[in-house]
């Protein structure tokens, strides 16, 4: 049996008589496998609902009788976006993003927050997730297991008889390295085992293996730190209280930081402020119900022009139908418009945030993590974007039948009586210009290559660490 082996095994026998060490790993193990089964059957509930549900608002949007074409324009319709496989381990910015938006003429709604119910269901696991633990309980862990590996040698006289009997301080450090590895590769499996289910429903088997091996590497980045602050710090109280610093430093102190200096750096107005601009802007556009607005007055002149005829009475198509199609254009250009800068925004402040993984690989295995998901910003804009196709679409084809399917004269004297109103309704069938929306998360290939600044990161990481214990192990002296 190798040195490495030996020296290794000594170190589980020494941590498994530990009371401390075992409770430590047990806690552990413990809510990682509980936060991992609420967490897999909450998104599983969230999934099958939010597809049911955008089944049901397709079926319902299909179901609506003879009307107006524009109050079906404000009927609307839901667009949902429901957790990729991969968010029962990493849900990401869901939580706060919100996952359903409700489309309509002439506005651009909010995504809408998630059910409170989710919360209130898990209790104090609410706040935790699979991939919370491995982000900031697996580094403590590592650091109770390995703050004193060669200090113990040293209080108790063993180091000296190891290197007097010729044993180096690279095979030493080499042992316990071993050690502290076989402790990550155990608690790599849960994580193996979540990706498996997650490909098992559909995920990318390339985006899986690249979530386990961003973990992998964040964690023995961390168990190289900790191993070098044992080879170089020769209290055990000091080398303890560096760490727990360092990582109260890298998981707590720079994300909130980050979090700070990203929003004062790229300043992205609030909804408020923004929408008060955007409606003044609005005002300029014209009001799209009234057909008589002065704003469209170039329009107006234009179609009887083309059309050959005086007035709009003697059109072929409907005006006010018209001006709906030619309103909701311009709105949607100047929505998009103010959208995109929004969004543009967000990206730049997300940006800067992962550059902030370089003072520490909690944000950086984090941003990989979110990214590779599918749960990250990039991806909820995208949906944000898709959704408003989606929207723009079938209320311009609803508008194209207001132009084509109903008599201006019917239209304008709609709310004369009830008999009117009935008359100025076209028939149901217009309604299945509504296409089938189904949100699926980028491909494994895009979010591998949005991810390769962060990974890029946690192996900076990981070969500074190695390389500073590589070091320190040259120099291990008594």
């Amino acid at each position: 049996m190798s040195t490495a082996i030996r020296i290794a095994r000594e170190e589980w026998r020494l941590w498994l008589r530990s009371k401390v060490v075992v409770a430590a790993a047990l806690t552990i193990a413990v809510l990682l496998a509980a936060t991992s089964v609420l967490t897999i059957n909450r998104i599983a509930d969230e999934q099958s609902q939010r597809m049911e549900q955008q089944v049901a608002a397709e079926e319902t949007f299909f179901a609506q009788p003879d009307r107006h074409p524009h109050r079906m324009v404000h009927y609307g319709h839901y667009a949902f976006r429901p957790p990729p496989p991969l968010a029962v381990f990493e849900p990401g910015v869901d939580a706060v993003t919100g996952q359903s938006i409700f489309l309509e003429g002439h506005r651009q709604n909010s995504a809408m927050f998630a059910d409170t119910k989710a919360a209130a269901d898990l209790g104090g696991f609410a706040s935790l997730t699979p991939a919370s633990l491995y982000q900031l309980l697996l580094p403590l862990l590592l650091i109770v297991l390995g703050h004193a590996m060669f200090l113990r040698e040293r209080e108790t006289g063993t180091l000296a008889v190891l290197l007097a009997q010729g044993t180096s301080g690279t095979r030493l450090t080499l042992g316990k390295a071993t050690a502290l590895l076989s402790v990550i590769a155990i608690f790599m499996i849960p994580l193996a085992l979540i990706a498996a289910y997650s490909v098992a429903l559909g995920e990318s088997a390339l985006a899986a293996a690249s979530l386990v091996a961003g973990y992998f590497v964040y964690l023995c980045a961390w168990g190289a730190l900790v191993l070098a602050a044992s080879i170089l710090i020769r209290q055990r109280a000091v080398s303890l209280g560096a760490l727990v610093f360092i990582w109260l430093f890298a998981a707590l102190i720079v994300p909130r930081f980050a979090i700070n200096v990203s929003s004062a750096a790229i300043d992205a107005p609030g909804k408020i402020e923004s929408d008060l601009v955007m409606l003044a802007e609005q005002r300029k556009l014209g009001d799209g119900h009234n057909a008589a607005d002065p704003a469209f007055e170039q329009l107006q002149a234009q179609v009887l022009e083309q059309y050959g005829v005086e007035t709009v009475e003697e059109l072929p198509i409907n005006w006010r139908g018209v001006v709906a199609t030619y309103s909701e254009t311009e709105l949607t250009d100047l929505l998009n418009r103010f959208a995109e800068n929004r969004m543009a925004l967000e990206a730049g402040q997300s940006r800067l945030f992962d550059l902030f993984g370089l003072l520490s690989p909690t944000i950086a295995v984090a941003s990989s993590s979110r990214t590779l998901a599918g749960t990250d910003l990039a991806t909820h804009h995208r949906f944000l974007r898709e959704a408003e196709v989606l929207r723009f679409d079938f209320v311009q084809a609803l508008n194209q039948a207001h132009v084509t399917d109903l008599d201006y004269t019917l239209d304008i004297n709609r709310n004369k009586d009830t008999a009117a109103a009935e008359a100025a309704r076209i028939n149901a069938e217009s309604w299945q210009v509504l296409d089938e929306f189904r949100f699926q998360p980028d491909n494994a290939n895009e979010r591998l290559s949005r991810a390769g600044l962060p990974l890029g990161i946690l192996l900076l990481w990981l070969g500074l660490s190695s390389g500073i214990v590589v070091w320190a192990a040259r120099r291990v002296r008594i």
